[in-house]
């Protein structure tokens, strides 16, 4: 990222936190959220976000496209996908390729009928009777990178505080927690190697897929290393 990228990101970044922090419809904001993710997440074309609930029950908010209601649609009936598995499961879900995409069988041919090519999705919060999950899409194969990953987490972290913020009377326990402990672990690493955030997050995630264990997990054990040195 060149310093010019990294003052626009840090000027929309507290334009953002000024958005959740003041008063406004949540739907709005929410919209400030995706039209973020296609202004500064590399690779980015479509964006849009899938809520959960119990018996079935899902909503599609601040989409950028009629499409994500189409995607959304096909999850829902047939119970798989990255933003399903986002919302319930796992902090971030990329796929670089439909084409070679083999965790869900069903899902995916019908998403290359519809000319996608490949997703980045994270987790918002998950309770007992809710999920939620950030996602977007392109129509180009290989279209997200660790840069996309990095700043894909801080947006999603921006909408998870907006949705708390706005359905307060809910009890929502959010992955904030977990995002927490990757900035903890981040901010280490950028310390004891000299390397910027996108850097740092990159190597946490290589750390992560070398190793097969968790991105939260590997934070933890950085963060626990770091404590007891």
């Amino acid at each position: 990222m060149t310093s010019a990228s990294n003052h626009d990101l840090a000027v929309r970044m507290a334009e953002l936190a000024r958005d959740v922090a003041a008063p406004a419809a949540l739907e709005d904001v929410l919209r400030t959220t995706t039209k973020a993710v296609l202004d500064l997440v590399p690779g980015a074309q479509y964006a849009g976000m899938l809520l959960l609930g119990t018996g079935g029950k899902y909503e599609t908010l601040a989409p950028t496209s009629d499409l994500m209601y189409e995607l959304d649609h096909i999850q829902i009936s047939t119970g798989e996908g990255p933003c399903v598995q986002a919302a319930v499961g796992d902090l971030i879900v990329r796929t670089d390729d439909f084409e070679h995409e083999q965790r869900w069988p069903v899902y995916t041919p019908k998403v290359l009928e519809l000319g996608v090519r490949s997703s980045l999705s994270f987790m918002l919060y998950t309770t007992r009777r809710n999920a939620g999950a950030l996602n977007m899409f392109s129509s180009e194969p290989h279209a997200f990178d660790a840069e996309s990953e990095a700043i894909g987490s801080v947006l999603a972290a921006h909408a998870a505080a907006a949705i708390v913020a706005g359905r307060h009377g809910e009890q929502l326990q959010t992955a904030l927690s977990s995002r927490d402990l990757i900035g903890q672990a981040k901010g280490m690493i950028m310390e004891r190697y000299n390397v910027d955030a996108v850097r740092a997050f990159e190597m946490l995630r290589q750390l992560s897929q070398s190793s097969n264990v968790k991105l939260v997990d590997v934070a933890k054990q950085v963060i626990e290393t770091r404590s007891g040195s």
